[in-house]
């Protein structure tokens, strides 16, 4: 089911929508019902009901709005301007602050308690990634930064399987490694597996620029 983004704009369904959200992070999804939520919000269930139908609307409404967020973040970003190594930085860096968000709790709630939404929610997201990964490869071959005998397909579906594999608190198997080191290897190995020489050399200046910045805050 497909939600008219006008729906989606209402700045009322919007605010309903942000503090549900915290209050999700502060008790749990499994904890609060209906009545819960509209009590914490200060509304009626009433009028909790005009913009949802169900709690399960609600999460599907949830996850709608958040891809609707994501596209306004992307848009802010000229991809005219840049070339396919310097994308890929600045989306990634956006993708590894959204993955950072959702904590495991919230995560098992919701593939136990809302398996189907849940599920819609991750192939839409693993569809719009491995779309935007194919043709950010396609303009890397074109601006010779990345191989032109790479298999777009392959590549940009394995960098999803190892985006959706992170979330796998199994996936790591050497202690003390973050979440973020984990990240930032994959990436890197992703970079350099798939780039030329240029694109390479590219990728080293930019991350010793990167490296310089936060060292400096």
């Amino acid at each position: 089911m497909m939600y008219d983004k006008m729906n989606l704009n209402d700045p009322k369904l919007q605010e309903i929508l942000k503090r549900t959200v915290e209050l999700f992070y502060e008790f749990g999804i499994r904890n609060l019902n209906m009545d819960d939520i509209s009590r914490s919000l200060g509304i009626s269930k009433k009028t909790l009901y005009q913009y949802v139908k169900s709690k399960e609307d609600l999460i599907e409404k949830l996850f709608y709005y958040d891809e609707m967020k994501w596209d306004e973040e992307l848009s802010k970003v000229n991809f005219e301007e840049l070339n396919a190594i310097e994308i890929l930085i600045q989306v990634s860096l956006k993708v590894f602050e959204e993955m950072g968000k959702l904590n495991s709790k919230l995560k098992f709630e919701l593939k136990k308690y809302y398996e189907q939404v849940y599920n819609e929610f991750m192939v839409r997201k693993q569809n719009h990634i491995f779309s935007q990964m194919s043709k950010n490869i396609e303009k890397g071959i074109k601006e010779g930064l990345y191989r032109s005998d790479v298999n777009i397909d392959l590549v940009a579906g394995l960098y999803v399987r190892n985006l959706v594999d992170m979330h796998n608190k199994d996936y790591c198997i050497i202690e003390n490694i973050t979440f973020e080191e984990v990240f930032q290897v994959m990436f890197e190995n992703h970079i350099r597996a798939i780039s030329t020489p240029d694109g390479i050399a590219y990728f080293e200046k930019r991350k010793l620029e990167i490296t310089q910045l936060k060292t400096n805050n």
